[in-house]
């Protein structure tokens, strides 16, 4: 188990969406943290390039209001199963209001960097890794952990640069990228369909 933030960084990261849902309530997009919602649809479409996630299960760590179920399971009717993993009390609570009725889903209202993780054949993590650290080297700790979490693949996208923030945080592609060569030799990284983010993506 590792925790990537301390009490003063995990404290920021709620009164930051805290804020969010305040100024534009719980169900919006704007909640998560995302400008617009075709920003989180495009992250999505890239993520997906994974691999055919038909007969496979996923977890999708920082999950939000879940929206990457439904995406996915449009193109991957076969889907195995999901698991939503969210320490954010109210976003976990619209992500089960939403998709909790579902016989493949299930959802963990925790941060996924405290505690075991389901093993997945794939993880996604769609922006959750974003938020700065007091801790060095904490980004590396976390890619760990999530990716002994998965038995085929994981998929993770990061900020390659960041307007001055006190909470969400940039990060170089290649360190990230030559960290996860370390861990494993295939390793496939995308850049290109927005301007600031990257992608990675790391199989067994």
């Amino acid at each position: 188990m590792i925790d990537m933030f301390s009490l003063d960084d995990s404290s920021r990261i709620f009164r930051y969406h805290h804020d969010l849902i305040k100024d534009h309530g719980v169900g919006n997009t704007l909640a998560l943290g995302w400008r617009t919602s075709q920003e989180q649809s495009i992250r999505f479409e890239t993520l997906a390039q994974i691999d055919d996630l038909n007969d496979r299960s996923v977890l999708d760590a920082g999950c939000g209001h879940a929206d990457l179920y439904p995406w996915l399971k449009a193109r991957f009717p076969q889907m195995k199963n999901y698991c939503g993993v969210e320490q954010i009390p109210e976003l976990v609570d619209e992500a089960i209001r939403r998709y909790g009725h579902f016989e493949d889903t299930r959802f963990i209202a925790r941060s996924f960097l405290r505690g075991s993780l389901p093993v997945s054949d794939y993880v996604f993590v769609c922006g959750s890794l974003n938020y700065g650290s007091s801790k060095p080297g904490a980004i590396y700790d976390a890619i760990v952990l999530l990716f002994e979490a998965c038995s085929m693949g994981l998929a993770f996208n990061l900020l390659k640069y960041m307007p001055v923030d006190s909470t969400l945080v940039a990060y170089n592609p290649e360190d990230i990228l030559a960290f996860c060569r370390t861990l494993t030799a295939n390793v496939i990284y995308k850049d290109g369909y927005a301007p600031e983010d990257f992608t990675i993506f790391l199989y067994k």
